[in-house]
């Protein structure tokens, strides 16, 4: 069993910052790509941003010099930091993962709860 837990959303002014962070645990042999998906209310899933285990990164282009990803391997955590927030990033951040729980394993996809974000104007 893989977990991924979300936290550090929160309510926040426009224009503030918010760090999001996402820890993974349990059945952890080795995570490839981990990533940050939003959902506003009425809308679609999108993708905001994934990292490759090797440091390699993407972005949605209109999140791009706002939003930076990260990740601790060490730590199996990912992070997201949001500044120069917009009323428009409301949403639900969720964390998403690709593991291998076992040298034989094979890979499986993972989603966290999600955190809530709330940027006020």
């Amino acid at each position: 069993q893989v977990q991924l837990v979300e936290s550090g959303g929160g309510l926040v002014q426009a224009g503030g910052s918010l760090r999001l962070s996402c820890a993974a645990s349990g059945s952890l042999f080795s995570i490839d790509n981990m990533g940050w998906y939003r959902q506003a209310p009425g809308k679609q899933r999108e993708l905001v941003a994934f990292i490759l285990s090797g440091g390699s990164t993407m972005y949605d282009d209109s999140l791009r010099g706002r939003f930076t990803i990260s990740r601790d391997n060490a730590k199996n955590t990912v992070y997201l930091q949001m500044n120069s927030l917009k009323p428009e990033d409301t949403a639900d951040y969720f964390c998403n993962a690709d593991v291998r729980s076992s040298r034989a394993g094979g890979w499986s996809n993972y989603w966290g709860q999600g955190t809530q974000v709330t940027v006020s104007s």
